[in-house]
């Protein structure tokens, strides 16, 4: 109990003195997911938005596809995008390996499908309120997405938030392409485990304090979006 107590009190101090380990470490792993959320939103909020009002062979299956991938283990995805970006993998020309644009990649497509889901299954329901005046003003496939994106942009804020909270506290894909190197790939995840094994107590809670606090703040956003949303629908 005494380490505990001692591990809050330097914990608490690393975090009032902006300790420049703590700092750097919090910055990098805002750089990697943040960066990870913009790219992967980029392909799955249209994707998404596709699905909700196109009608094609194996939609069906597409979609229960991309719901399933919303439980693809980490780790997997580490090992893959390890082998593709290896030396002897097709990009390994790169030199992407061990990099923060590594663990980008692994996690946009982590994210990729839970955000494309929860955009499917929001527009879903955006789709049958529009459908009717979308098809009567002869709008093409391309106008009637850009329309449904725009009218539900604060319930797709929702689903880039939600896709943020998965990466901001992934470790098992990031620590297969990212080595957990020091001052180049080490985020708040993956240096909470380093400092745990060796013991270092304070800055491994420290770097936690920061992740909760994330992690609160990203819940209470989806919350808040989330209510705003339904009140402005009524």
């Amino acid at each position: 109990m005494a380490e505990i107590t001692e591990g809050l009190k330097e914990a608490f101090l690393l975090l009032v003195t902006f300790d420049r380990d703590l700092i750097d470490i919090t910055l990098r792993s805002l750089q990697v997911s943040l960066s990870a959320t913009v790219i992967a939103s980029l392909f799955a909020l249209p994707l998404g938005t596709w699905l909700a009002i196109r009608r094609f062979r194996f939609r069906r299956l597409t979609i229960a596809a991309l719901n399933a991938l919303m439980g693809l283990p980490p780790v997997v995805v580490g090992l893959v995008v390890y082998l593709m970006l290896s030396r002897s993998g097709p990009f390994g020309v790169l030199g992407l390996l061990f990099t923060p644009t590594a663990m980008i990649v692994a996690q946009v497509i982590i994210i990729t499908p839970l955000i494309a889901s929860i955009t499917h299954q929001y527009m879903r329901d955006l789709w049958a309120e529009y459908h009717d005046l979308l098809i009567s003003l002869n709008t093409s496939p391309r106008q009637r997405i850009a329309t449904l994106l725009w009218d539900g942009r604060r319930a797709l804020l929702t689903a880039a938030l939600a896709g943020f909270g998965r990466a901001i506290g992934e470790v098992g894909a990031i620590i297969i392409v990212g080595g957990n190197i020091d001052h180049a790939t080490r985020v708040l995840t993956t240096a909470i485990a380093l400092e745990t094994g060796k013991g270092d107590f304070a800055l491994a809670m420290g770097l936690g304090f920061v992740l909760i606090g994330l992690a609160l703040f990203v819940n209470i956003s989806i919350h808040w979006l989330t209510r705003t949303e339904k009140e402005g629908r009524w």
